[in-house]
C-alpha cells in the first residue's frame, strides 16, 4: 500500500450466539478466551480476556477428542499450535461443497483444471528438456521469470501461491524464491470503474454521497485487491479504500479444490521430504487465504493491533471505519508518512534514524513475543515513518497469529541459544511444528550448533538474520523440516524489516537493539512461565551466573531508558496523553515478589541460591552489592517490602502446603 501523492477526482454532490471459546488444554485447567473472531472462523491468542475454569465434562471430552485425533491435517495444525478452532472459514468439505454445488460449476472446474494442467505441463516439459540437454542451471533466471509470469496469467490464487512460495525454502530453491518476491509488490490492477461499482454495492449508496474526492488511479495493487485514496465528505478526513478484485471468491474456492486434489497425490513425496503430508501444507495456505479474502477480519485485525499499541508512544496504527467497510471493501485512516526506505527524507523530517530503527525493532519484538499477533507483510510499502517519530503500519490482511504456547517455546529457544543447549533447541523445533513428532533430532543437533556458532563467530554485533536464514535453508534441504505457514510469515517479516534497517543504516546491528528488549522482558514480564526461563538463563550447569544477571539488568535498564520517550525524536513531539503512561524505571516489583515466594517455597531453588552465595567457599557479598547498586535507583524498596508483607499470608499458606506435601511424599 504505497502512500504517495496522486491526482484526485472531485465528485459533485448530486445525491444527497454465544461466542465460541478459545481453548488451550493442559493437565490442570482449561484456559478459555472469549474471542469474537472465532465466529468468523479464526481462533487467536490475544492478550486480553483470559478466563480460568475448572474442567467440566464438556471440556474433558473435548480434550480427549483432541488427544486421540491426528488423522486430519487440520486437527494436526490445531494440536501443534496448542489451540482449538471450533469454527473456521476453511475446511476441505466446505470447499468441496461450494465447488461441486451445480452441474455448471463442475463444468467450470473441469475447464479450469484443463487450463492449469496444460499451462503447468508445458512449463514442466520445458524444465525436463533443460535437464535432459544439460542446461538446467544456466537458464534458471529465465525459467524463474517465466514461472512468475505464468502465475500472474493463472490468476489471484496462483499469484498468492507464488507469494507464499517466495518465503518457503523448504519447498522451492532460493533463486526461484528471489524472483517470486516480485509478486509481493508488482501485480496488475483491474479497471477503476469495476472497483468503484464494488464500493457502491458494499456501501449501498453512490460514491459521491460518501466521498468528496477519490484518486483517479490505484495507489497500490495486490493479488486480492487494490487501494485508492479518498476524502470523506462529512468530515474531510483522508482515507484509504481497499477494494477486493471482482468475482474472486468462486475462483479461489475452485482453485483450492484443485490444489488439494493435486496435494493428495503428493502426500508420499511430502512425507518423505518434509515429514508431513502435502494436504497439511495446502490446508495452512487455504485457511490463511480465505481469512485474507474477508475484509471484516482485516478490520478486526486493525482493531486488535490498535488495542495492543494504544499506550505506545512509538507506534501508529490507523483507525478503521467499520461503518463504511464490508467483506469486499475496507476503509481506514490515511497514513501520511515517509517511506521507510528513504533515509534522507527521514532525516529531513527531523527524525533520528538510529532512534527510528530502535522503535521499529522494539515494535516487531512486542508483536512477536508479547502480543502473539504479528504483521506478516511489512514490506516498504506497508511501513512508514511518521513526522512525530512513530512507526506506522498499514495493510493488516496477512498476519501471523501465535498462541501463548508458541510464544513460550520461542523464548525457550532464545534461552537454549544463550545456554548453548542445542539438543533442547532441536526439541523446540519439534514443539513448534518444524519437525514431525517422534523425529530423531540427534542428526540435527550438530547442524544447529554449526549454524549458530558460525553466525556468532565474528561476534554478536555482526549477527544478522539473512546469514542465519541462508544457513537454515540448507538445513531444510537436508532434513525433513517443514516451515509452518505462520512462522514462514514471521521469518519473512523479520528478514524484510532487517533489510529495511540495512537500507537506513548499512552497519545496523540487530542484536544491539533486540537484546535489551529481551532482557527487560525476561526480568519484568508478569507471566510465571517466563520466571522459569529466567532461572534457566541464570543457572548454567547448576552454577549461578552472576555476570549474566548483571548484564541482563544493564541491558534492561538501557531498553527502559531508550523507550521512556520516543528515541526517534528524543521526546520532542510525543503526545502528552501517551507520554504520561510510558514507563520510566525498570519495574521489578513482580519479579522480586515472585522470587521471594519461590525462595521460600521451592527447596531446590533455595539450595541453589545458597550455594550461589557461598560458591568456591566464599561469600559473594561483592556480587550482591554490585547488583544492588545497579538497581537502587530503579526500585522503591519500602513499596516492594509493603507488597511482600501484604502477600505474606498467601506465601505462608503455600509454604505450609509445600512442606506438608514433602512430608507426605517422604512417608
Amino acid at each position: 500500500m504505497a502512500l504517495i501523492s496522486s491526482n484526485l477526482i472531485y465528485v459533485n454532490h448530486s445525491h444527497s450466539q454465544l461466542l465460541p471459546p478459545f481453548i488451550s488444554l493442559n493437565s490442570y485447567s482449561v484456559h478459555v478466551k472469549w474471542n469474537r473472531n472465532s465466529v468468523a472462523g479464526t481462533c487467536r491468542s490475544r492478550s486480553r480476556g483470559v478466563i480460568r475454569a475448572a474442567k467440566t465434562e464438556t471440556f474433558v471430552s473435548l480434550e480427549n477428542s483432541l488427544s486421540t485425533s491426528g488423522n486430519s491435517a487440520l486437527e494436526q495444525l490445531d494440536i501443534e499450535r496448542g489451540v482449538c478452532v471450533p469454527f473456521r472459514k476453511y475446511t476441505p468439505e466446505l470447499v468441496r461443497s461450494k465447488v461441486l454445488k451445480s452441474r455448471g460449476s463442475i463444468l467450470s472446474l473441469i475447464g479450469r483444471g484443463v487450463e492449469i494442467v496444460w499451462s503447468l505441463g508445458l512449463y514442466w516439459s520445458a524444465l525436463m528438456y533443460d535437464f535432459l540437454v544439460g542446461r538446467d542451471e544456466e537458464v534458471v533466471p529465465f525459467r524463474a521469470r517465466q514461472l512468475r509470469n505464468l502465475l500472474c496469467d493463472l490468476g489471484p490464487s496462483f499469484i498468492k501461491a507464488g507469494q507464499v512460495l517466495a518465503n518457503r525454502p523448504d519447498i522451492i530453491r532460493e533463486d526461484y524464491m528471489n524472483e517470486l518476491c516480485i509478486l509481493q509488490d508488482d501485480v496488475p490492477a483491474f479497471p477503476n470503474q469495476v472497483a468503484f461499482n464494488i464500493i457502491e454495492e458494499e456501501l449501498g449508496q453512490p460514491l459521491e454521497a460518501v466521498f468528496s474526492k477519490i484518486s483517479s488511479r490505484t495507489i497500490a495493487a495486490a493479488s486480492l485487491g487494490q487501494v485508492y485514496r479518498a476524502t470523506l465528505r462529512t468530515s474531510g478526513e483522508d482515507v484509504a479504500i481497499k477494494v477486493q478484485r471482482p468475482e474472486i471468491e468462486p475462483i479461489i474456492y475452485r482453485d483450492l479444490f484443485l490444489f488439494r486434489t493435486l496435494a493428495s497425490f503428493l502426500n508420499g513425496i511430502s512425507l518423505q521430504k518434509l515429514g508431513c503430508n502435502a494436504e497439511l501444507i495446502l490446508d495452512e495456505f487455504g485457511e490463511k487465504l480465505l481469512e485474507e479474502l474477508d475484509y471484516t477480519l482485516e478490520a478486526r485485525n486493525i482493531e486488535d493491533f490498535y488495542e495492543n499499541f494504544k499506550n505506545d508512544a512509538t507506534v501508529k496504527i490507523p483507525r478503521v471505519y467499520k461503518q463504511l467497510s464490508g467483506r469486499r471493501v475496507l476503509v481506514m485512516e490515511w497514513i501520511d508518512g515517509i517511506r521507510c526506505t528513504d533515509p534522507q527524507a527521514i532525516k529531513d523530517g527531523g527524525i533520528d534514524v538510529n532512534g527510528f530503527l530502535t522503535v521499529g525493532v522494539s515494535a516487531a519484538l512486542r508483536q512477536l513475543l508479547e502480543f502473539g499477533l504479528f504483521h506478516g507483510d511489512p514490506h516498504p510499502g506497508n511501513i512508514f515513518a511518521m513526522r512525530d517519530g512513530r512507526i506506522a503500519y498499514v495493510d493488516f490482511g496477512n498476519v501471523a497469529v501465535l498462541s501463548q504456547l508458541n510464544k513460550q517455546i520461542l523464548i525457550d529457544a532464545v534461552v537454549h541459544a544463550v545456554n548453548e543447549d542445542y539438543a533442547e533447541m532441536a526439541n523446540d523445533f519439534t514443539r513448534l511444528g518444524f519437525l514431525a513428532p517422534g523425529t530423531d533430532v540427534s542428526p540435527i543437533v550438530p547442524a544447529l550448533e554449526a549454524i549458530w556458532q558460525n553466525s556468532l563467530g565474528k561476534g554478536l554485533s555482526d549477527f544478522n538474520f539473512r546469514s542465519v536464514t541462508g544457513k537454515f535453508n540448507q538445513l531444510v534441504y537436508n532434513y525433513p523440516i517443514r516451515i509452518p505457514e505462520r512462522f514462514s510469515l514471521v521469518i519473512r517479516a523479520l528478514l524484510t524489516q532487517e533489510g529495511i534497517c540495512f537500507t537506513l543504516k548499512p552497519d545496523f546491528k540487530f542484536l544491539e537493539v533486540a537484546y535489551p528488549y529481551v532482557a527487560k522482558r525476561l526480568l519484568t514480564d508478569p507471566n510465571p512461565a517466563l520466571r522459569e526461563r529466567l532461572i534457566q538463563v541464570l543457572f548454567k550447569d547448576g552454577i549461578f551466573q552472576w555476570k549474566r544477571l548483571e548484564n541482563l539488568i544493564i541491558l534492561a535498564k538501557e531498553n527502559v531508558a531508550k523507550m521512556s520517550s520516543n528515541p526517534a525524536l528524543q521526546g520532542n513531539n510525543m503526545p502528552k496523553s501517551i507520554a504520561r503512561r510510558v514507563e520510566r524505571k525498570l519495574d521489578l516489583t513482580d519479579t522480586i515478589k515472585d522470587g521471594t515466594r519461590l525462595f521460600l517455597i521451592d527447596e531446590g531453588i533455595r539450595r541453589k541460591l545458597v550455594l550461589a552465595l557461598t560458591e568456591d567457599s566464599k561469600l559473594h557479598i561483592q556480587e550482591v552489592c554490585d547488583i544492588f547498586r545497579l538497581l537502587e535507583d530503579q526500585i522503591d524498596i519500602p513499596s516492594i517490602a509493603l507488597q511482600v508483607l501484604q502477600d505474606l499470608p498467601s506465601v505462608a499458606r503455600d509454604v505450609i502446603l509445600s512442606w506438608s506435601t514433602s512430608v507426605l511424599s517422604d512417608r
